[in-house]
């Protein structure tokens, strides 16, 4: 292929770079926060959710969603072991500390058991991702969550566009926080989006991401608690509303190039791939291959096959434990395991056929995956 294949890149119009052209000639002054005001609301209008908050990126929507939750140095919050240090970072910035608890083997999602076993006096949240736009269990960790008296936050920057039992993932637990980093379905550039439909968590959310300034403060330049700066910029905004009006197209694109691998790759001996377990739908934000151990295939061999033929190759997430600034956790076979034998796949919207085909040939063909079709 002498063209490269990204994995991903967005899907930007003229209908948003009209938007960012508005934003950026006319969006000043008392216009400082019209776009933001019109991506919170269609943001939360198509989530379902009471309240919504554009923030800088994901990161920061869960760090000060943890914060005003009163987490803080001493307490622990429970995560897969599986996911971009993204998630991990906001707690220890927190001063709390990570507890990495095994995947499904499955769902790549936090086990809902190993969830429930880590739980302490000390715990103070579970955190759920929805890894790859695949949907962790949320009727169980909810119901572990009302047992213990804990809040379920949902990490759910990979999965706009999946459904839950007929609710769209961010929209069940106490919060929930998205990303509109350049290589997600919808995008920003750089950016997130905090949600929830608990009130006081809202004012209080709001308060931090204005530098701790309240809404009903009269007194200017009058902070009542030490807050962020975790704000979108109204530009970012414009964009991210023009990308709404398409959402649906964009979420439908991305479902169409999963099933179109699956349709091709999970014929194969010894090949899953992101599953739509009954009563679900998976967003797909980014449809990722995993080989049984039998087959024999590893990251190395489709790094350098991928590379090899011009396919950008992304790894699947390394375990959180395994790296140095946390102690191992090898317990966790699953986490430790399904990286060392998966890959991500290039899913951007506009890819086409000829390049989707190319890919699936690639693996098919040069690694002899014998077809049980």
């Amino acid at each position: 292929m002498n063209s490269r294949i990204y994995y991903t890149k967005p899907s930007i119009t003229e209908l948003e770079v009209e938007y960012a052209t508005d934003a950026a000639r006319n969006g000043w002054g008392d216009r400082c926060y019209e776009y933001i005001d019109r991506f919170e609301e269609a943001f939360k209008n198509h989530l379902g959710v009471k309240y919504a908050i554009a923030t800088s990126s994901c990161t920061g929507a869960l760090h000060m969603g943890m914060a005003a939750l009163g987490i803080g140095l001493g307490d622990e919050v429970i995560l897969a072991d599986t996911n971009w240090i993204a998630t991990a970072a906001p707690i220890v910035h927190l001063g709390a500390k990570p507890v990495f608890v095994d995947i499904l083997p499955d769902s790549w999602c936090i086990d809902p058991e190993l969830a429930e076993a880590a739980i302490t006096p000390k715990t103070k949240a579970i955190v759920a991702v929805h890894l790859y736009g695949n949907l962790c269990e949320m009727d169980r960790l909810l119901a572990i969550g009302k047992k213990y008296e804990i809040p379920v936050i949902e990490d759910a920057a990979e999965a706009i566009g999946s459904i839950y039992h007929g609710k769209r993932a961010g929209s069940m637990g106490k919060f929930g926080s998205f990303s509109f980093h350049g290589t997600k379905t919808l995008t920003t550039g750089e950016g997130g989006m905090f949600v929830t439909n608990d009130a006081d968590l809202y004012e209080t959310v709001l308060t931090l991401s204005n530098h701790g300034r309240a809404r009903g403060q009269k007194k200017q330049f009058w902070p009542n608690m030490v807050g962020f700066k975790y704000k979108m910029s109204n530009i970012q905004a414009a964009i991210g509303y023009g990308q709404m009006q398409r959402i649906d197209e964009l979420i439908d694109r991305k479902r169409e190039i999963l099933k179109f691998y699956k349709d091709h790759l999970e014929c194969l001996e010894g090949v899953s791939m992101n599953p739509e377990p009954e009563g679900t739908i998976n967003g797909a934000w980014m449809p990722t291959i995993v080989f049984d151990k039998q087959t024999g295939v590893t990251r190395e061999q489709l790094q350098s096959l991928f590379t090899s033929e011009n396919i950008d190759a992304r790894v699947f997430f390394h375990p959180l434990s395994s790296l140095s600034m946390f102690e191992k956790k090898e317990v966790n076979i699953n986490s430790w395991n399904i990286p060392l034998r998966s890959i991500n796949l290039p899913s951007y919207y506009d890819i086409n056929q000829q390049y989707l085909s190319f890919v699936i040939d690639c693996i098919s063909k040069k690694l002899e995956i014998m077809s049980k079709c």
